[in-house]
């Protein structure tokens, strides 16, 4: 059984079991949350309008993060004009526990 989820203002697939990195939540490491399942899916698909009644995705965090480095760069020809600069996207690395239906 699967669930899409939506966190941070994107869907992810959960299965019970698996790891995902997500939107930087406000949970600190080992903490339990939940999401509301926008689908549930597996032997029987049910999809919600906006979310499935009663059916959740409990998680728990694993870990805080930054991830790769995006180099942004600005460059005009002919007037010297060069800007460089660097990002890191926080994020939360999560465990899915179960997904209660």
């Amino acid at each position: 059984m699967y669930a899409i989820i939506k966190t941070g203002g994107k869907q992810y697939r959960a299965e019970a079991g698996s790891k995902l990195r997500v939107e930087k939540l406000e949970a600190n490491p080992g903490d339990t949350v939940e999401f509301d399942a926008l689908m549930l899916g597996g032997e029987k698909t049910v999809i919600g309008s906006p979310t499935v009644p009663g059916a959740k995705v409990v998680a728990e965090v694993v870990e805080h993060g930054k991830g790769k480095k995006v180099v942004v760069a600005k460059f005009k020809a002919k007037i010297h004009y060069r800007r460089k600069r660097g990002h890191r996207q926080p994020y939360t690395e999560i465990v899915v526990k179960e997904i209660r239906a």
